[in-house]
Formats: C-alpha cells, structure tokens, sequence
C-alpha cells in the first residue's frame, strides 16, 4: 500500500477515534511499534474502513458488538466513547446492540458492556458539565471587569 493510503487511513482513523486518542498512539510509537502503527493506520483505517460496502456508522456497531463479545474492554470503551461523542450512535442504538449482545455473547458480557458503557457516558457527561462550567466561569470573569452603566453610575 502507497503512502496515500497511508494518509487517508490517518484521515479516517481521526474522524472515528479523534485526533487527541490518534496523536496519543502516535507520539507513542518506537522503532519497535512503528510498523504496526503504519500497518493498522493502512489496512484497517483505509483498507477496510474506507471500503464502500458499509457505512461507518455501520462499522461502529459492527466493532462495538465484536469488542463486547471478545471482552476487549479497552477497545469498546474506545469506540463506544467515540461513537458517542461523534453522534454517529446514540445511548438509544448503543443499548439495542447490548441487548442483542445478551442473546449472542451471554448475560454476563453484556452486563460488562452495560457497566463500561455507563462509566463511558457519564465521562463523557462530565466532560460535557465541566466544559459548560468553563465557559460560563470564563464569561463570568470576562464581563466581571466590565462596568455597566447602573454601576458606573454608583462609584
């Protein structure tokens, strides 16, 4: 595969994971992961998430339900968060894929899924309330140097 593929799997891989979990296990390759790092960037975000036969949405519940049935808690978190936080799925969509992964995977793995999937939503809530926090407190400390006439008036 040519260096272009290269660069558009890195393209893919971005839009699906974001660029801040992709820099992350860039900045940690070595001359010893290198090459896996540039293989999987090739084959599976161009090779195979760039072929035209499903959906990304699709390929997202596709690698959500087989990283619950394999019980790669680290990967489903991963996609699971990014599916969230994309849009591309909803808490809605995330729960039928749990519940079918119940009937094919066992009670017990879903009931793991369900418990990461929580801990993920709640992260990613959080995240959401400190970022509002953060611009309400940044506007606050803002206008806070700023008079308005009433109290301009009184000093």
């Amino acid at each position: 595969m040519s260096r272009k593929s290269y660069e558009k799997g890195l393209a893919t891989r971005r839009k699906v994971l974001g660029d801040a979990w992709v820099d992350r296990a860039l900045s940690t390759a070595t001359p010893f992961n290198a090459d896996f790092q540039e293989m999987i960037t090739r084959y599976c975000w161009d090779g195979i998430w760039n072929r035209d036969g499903l959906s990304h949405k699709v390929r997202r519940m596709l690698v959500i339900a087989m990283t619950l049935a394999m019980g790669r808690w680290e990967e489903y978190r991963l996609h699971t968060r990014a599916a969230l936080s994309s849009g591309d799925l909803d808490e809605e969509t995330l729960r039928e894929i749990l519940l079918q992964g119940a009937i094919y995977c066992g009670v017990p793995t879903a009931n793991t899924g369900f418990k990461e999937a929580r801990e993920v939503i709640a992260e990613l809530a959080a995240g959401s309330a400190d970022a509002k926090r953060s611009t309400r407190s940044k506007t606050a400390k803002a206008s806070a140097g700023k008079r308005t006439p009433a109290r301009a008036r009184r000093r």
